[in-house]
């Protein structure tokens, strides 16, 4: 039998049309920390996860648009790096 993993920590990026972003990106900040123009992350309940895509489900066309949602089990089990210039409003560069 398979077991299903609980996620409760995900890294958010889109690439939505025009008249959609700002929509998108205020339904992204009520879940998740903004981390750098398109691109959202942080902490996040299954419960919330699910209530978030649903959300988004209504706002985007999804044979337009292109949300990519990565589910980790913590923030621990990954390396991130950022070359260049990371934003004054950025989290920490190393999770």
């Amino acid at each position: 039998m398979k077991s299903e993993k609980n996620y409760n920590y995900a890294i958010l990026f889109y690439d939505v049309g025009q008249k959609r972003v700002q929509k998108v990106f205020k339904i992204c900040k009520k879940y998740f920390n903004h981390h750098q123009k398109s691109v959202f992350r942080g902490h996040i309940t299954p419960s919330n996860l699910i209530a978030l895509k649903s959300e988004l489900l209504k706002v985007i066309d999804i044979d337009y648009d292109f949300i990519t949602i990565i589910e980790l089990v913590n923030k621990a089990d990954f390396k991130e790096e950022t070359l260049g210039n990371g934003g004054t409003d950025s989290e920490s560069i190393f999770i």
